[in-house]
């Protein structure tokens, strides 16, 4: 990172903690250690995850996963598995474990501001007697991501509060979104793929290549 762009730059946690303090007694011990059954319930009525991976570098990446809700398979207070569903084949996230396990997860029931943190060290698996588990439109994942448990909490809701994401008032107009064909057209605009193009095979992804 260039730092000349930046004036005041923090490089010290005594500096930080100057400035906003110190966590509370309930922030400091609402974290656990394994799967409890508050945990398990949040996890079954989720149906989108976040989780984060690094590089035996540190370049870090984020990726959502997503499916029906309870589509993570808990095998017991220690483990979870997330059900590698068909993507575009880039496996960020799983070429990342396999050079280092660290993840990190959030987990999002929709109308539900409070989420659920889960870090842990993660290994892809493909157990079929696992994999039967996440069978989805008749079809099984080939693999799975399964995480062994260090730290189970809930975080604040603020974040969702600020945002106003539940709220459809402060949605934007669907005509004033973005359009994901035209951006990626521009990006890849070295291969003169046009943005039709790209909105066909999208098109074509995501109704016939979901599972």
């Amino acid at each position: 990172m260039n730092h000349n762009i930046f004036k005041e730059v923090i490089d010290s946690e005594e500096e930080l903690r100057s400035m906003y303090g110190y966590p509370s007694e309930l922030v400091n011990n609402k974290s656990i250690t394994f799967i409890d059954h508050h945990c398990r319930d949040y996890i079954s009525k989720s149906p989108l995850l976040f989780i984060a991976t690094s590089d035996s570098s540190g370049n870090c990446d984020v990726s959502p996963r997503g499916d029906a809700a309870g589509f993570v398979y808990v095998l017991d207070d220690k483990h979870l598995v997330i059900p590698e569903r068909p993507g575009n084949r880039r496996f960020d996230s799983l070429r990342n474990i396999l050079l280092n396990s660290k993840v990190g997860l959030i987990f999002i029931i929709p109308g539900l501001e409070e989420t659920l943190r889960i870090n842990g060290h993660a290994r892809i698996i493909k157990d079929q007697e696992i994999m039967v588990h996440m069978e989805a439109q008749g079809k099984l994942p080939k693999l799975g991501i399964a995480v062994e448990v260090e730290e189970c909490y809930m975080h604040c809701a603020k974040a969702f509060k600020r945002s106003h994401l539940w709220d459809d008032t402060y949605w934007p107009l669907k005509a004033e979104l973005p359009k994901p064909s035209v951006i990626i057209a521009e990006h890849a605009k070295e291969l003169g793929i046009s943005q039709e193009d790209v909105s066909k095979g999208l098109k074509d992804s995501y109704e016939n290549r979901l599972y």
